[in-house]
């Protein structure tokens, strides 16, 4: 099933500020398993399984992915856009995207300029290129979506492989003493908007982010260079601390101890760049103990990143236990 939920999720474009589609997809497949769901001014779909006077855990994975604005209309039909999150243009450039309107394009970038992008619709003037995009329309990447068995190759994999482990745990925890609000989040590629103000509306005792890492466990230029944030296959990462958190030295014990528990492999995690939801949520109200749970991916914020299913299947067991 978890493989199932990630292609499926997968299938669905949802650039920052535009995740309903996605969120309306997890809500019509979680809604049994929990005892109410909601949607917040942000868009953040937030799900609660009540407890028996435990503790308030929450839970989040981030719905949007890195995408584009439409900027302007030239008169030759070109789209010029603007970056919605941490969009490298070097590792981007001639991806197939998908406008708003679900026509094709594909993004390029001017000639002799730096960051200068711009999508190409097919259009041959200003007024074909209005029948399928307007000015303030989102596009993002639409790629090959490759089931390689134990592995899955694809865009959008930050972090819909931490939606579809989320959703996972949830169809399959049993009754628990703690109260889980699990929030699928938006705008976390711009700033983890979303986590700021539904861990302000949740209040949590504890919380849990479930993202991507960098598996850094591919061919490198110098060999002497040792430092690897994680590696593909070898187990979720309990993180210790990247740009936006120092985890909590209680959060990071619960899920070494859930994961000796479990029974499964896991890595320890530092990453000197990026942050996750809890980077927002940590410092809410009077402080919530956080840490993060990672999914070791290659190639983060590419056209086409890798996961291993088994390092999801591990992050599922490792929640559950903690739960």
């Amino acid at each position: 099933m978890l493989k199932e939920t990630l292609l499926k999720l997968l299938s669905i474009p949802g650039p920052s500020g535009y995740e309903s589609a996605c969120a309306d997809y997890i809500e019509a497949e979680v809604k049994p398993f929990v005892d109410a769901t909601a949607r917040d001014v942000m868009g953040n779909l937030i799900c609660t399984k009540k407890g028996r006077g435990g503790k308030r855990i929450m839970l989040t994975a981030h719905m949007d992915e890195i995408g584009f604005v439409v900027t302007a209309i030239e008169d030759k039909g070109f789209l010029r856009v603007t970056t919605l999150g941490g969009v490298n243009p070097k590792v981007t450039l001639a991806s197939h995207v998908v406008m708003k309107s679900g026509a094709p394009g594909v993004l390029f970038q001017e000639s002799g300029s730096e960051g200068q992008l711009f999508i190409d619709v097919g259009a041959s003037c200003r007024e074909e290129a209005e029948q399928l995009a307007q000015v303030g329309d989102w596009a993002a990447v639409r790629g090959v979506i490759s089931d390689m068995g134990n592995r899955v190759a694809a865009p959008y994999l930050d972090d819909r492989s931490g939606c579809a482990v989320l959703m996972e745990v949830l169809r399959n925890l049993p009754d628990t003493d703690n109260e889980i609000v699990a929030v699928f989040t938006t705008q976390e590629e711009v700033g983890c908007r979303g986590a700021q103000t539904a861990g302000y509306a949740v209040d949590p005792d504890m919380a849990i982010a479930l993202d991507v890492t960098i598996a850094g466990d591919i061919p490198r230029a110098s060999e002497t260079n040792s430092y690897v944030v994680s590696r593909l296959g070898q187990g979720a990462a309990v993180k210790i601390m990247d740009r936006g958190i120092i985890a909590h030295p209680d959060v990071v014990q619960a899920m070494e101890d859930a994961a000796r528990k479990a029974g499964v492999s896991w890595q320890r995690e530092v990453l000197t760049g990026g942050a996750t939801d809890v980077g927002a949520i940590h410092k809410g109200r009077g402080g919530v103990p956080s840490g993060t749970l990672s999914i070791p991916c290659r190639y983060v914020h590419a056209p086409c990143e890798m996961v291993d299913l088994r390092d999801m299947e591990g992050a599922v067991r490792i929640l559950t236990a903690i739960l």
